[in-house]
């Protein structure tokens, strides 16, 4: 990989916690940052807060709302227009096992349960329209913040119409990251771009963790180190496919490692982003 200061780095949900504070170790760094959020007053808080710190940090904001995959698609779109390389896409919004006031179904505005959209699906549709970006910049990477809460996808109710649980749906959603990474690194092997997933830190005093009403157990700085590392670290170029939990490469639930189970789930998601095989298999 080029230097920090000679890069071009996406982070998706950058607008609070982890995203936040990595974007601020990142900024610090010279990198390029595009930072995204769905909330314009909380990105502009977010720009003044890292250039309070790195008055020089080469900053730009980006919009959209990751429950509609038409914003997402507006999103790759503004990427495109905006960015002429892509060194490193962070995929880190999300959302957690419930939302504050709410901890029944929710739907994405495409009708989807929203824990699966969100989570997944806007990660998997915004990497996939960047896909050929990333490959022109290469060498570069692909990350997706996962979880170790990681539940196995029912294929006939994976909107999980019945018997909805909204730990299910978030552990669900985070192995299908998983899943992906796995099928990206694949994909990639031989265009010097490397895909990997990582559970940054356990319970970190973010936004998602205190709606859940958990009490944190990680500093937030444990996981932006192990994410940060995923980015940064020389020692990474090459390796790829890889599920970290912190620092150490760990093992993910065993259908991550299903070949079946993969292509399943690659061809619904293409199915749910529209999105035609052509996009990631010339």
């Amino acid at each position: 990989m080029r230097p920090t200061s000679q890069q071009t780095i996406l982070i998706t949900g950058a607008t609070d916690g982890l995203g936040r504070a990595l974007a601020t170790e990142l900024a610090a760094r010279g990198a390029t940052l595009f930072i995204h959020g769905r909330d314009d007053n909380r990105g502009r808080d977010t720009i003044e807060e890292i250039r309070a710190v790195s008055p020089d940090a080469d900053l730009h904001w980006l919009r959209a709302d990751l429950s509609s995959l038409d914003e997402v698609n507006a999103l790759a779109e503004q990427v495109l227009s905006e960015v002429d390389e892509l060194d490193v896409l962070v995929n880190n919004a999300g959302i957690g096992t419930t939302l504050a006031g709410d901890a029944g179904r929710l739907e994405s505005h495409e009708g989807y349960e929203l824990r699966f959209a969100v989570n997944y699906l806007a990660g998997y549709l915004l990497t996939r329209r960047l896909q050929a970006l990333i490959e022109r910049s290469a060498p570069a990477r692909v990350i997706n913040v996962s979880s170790a809460g990681q539940a196995p996808i029912a294929f006939d109710d994976v909107m999980l119409e019945h018997q909805y649980d909204g730990f299910r749906a978030y552990c669900q959603s985070k192995l299908a990251q998983i899943m992906f990474t796995i099928d990206l690194a694949e994909e990639l092997r031989e265009r010097d771009v490397t895909a990997n997933c990582l559970h940054p830190a356990t319970y970190m005093p973010t936004k998602m963790v205190l709606e859940g009403g958990v009490s944190p157990i990680s500093s937030l700085k444990e996981g932006v180190d192990a994410t940060l590392r995923l980015v940064v670290d020389p020692a990474l170029d090459g390796v790829s496919g890889c599920y970290f939990n912190g620092l150490r490469e760990a093992d993910p639930h065993p259908q991550a490692r299903d070949p079946q189970a993969r292509t399943q789930l690659r061809e619904l998601s293409d199915r749910l982003c529209d999105l035609p095989r052509a996009v990631h298999s010339a």
